[in-house]
């Protein structure tokens, strides 16, 4: 299986510790939700999915997007700790 870009949303923020743990994904906020973009490959998917659980975050969505649909956006900034 090949790898496909991913956008995983949880409820609410990220506090510094998940920020740190999601380093290596895009993190786009809405105020409500925040959603963690990226390039997975199925290990790599399911391994986010266990830290968001370990994290105690609640999934809101994951969505399997195209590479030409994501967004360019830019890191948020810092949330609560």
């Amino acid at each position: 299986m090949g790898t496909h870009r991913y956008r995983i949303t949880v409820a609410g923020g990220l506090g510094r510790v998940a920020r740190e743990v999601f380093e290596d994904f895009t993190i786009e906020t809405d105020g409500t939700h925040t959603s963690l973009v990226a390039d997975l490959d199925q290990a790599a998917l399911y391994g986010a999915l266990n830290r968001i659980q370990s994290l105690g975050l609640e999934l809101v969505e994951l969505k399997r997007i195209s590479a030409d649909r994501a967004t360019v956006s830019s890191k948020a900034g810092p949330g609560p700790a």
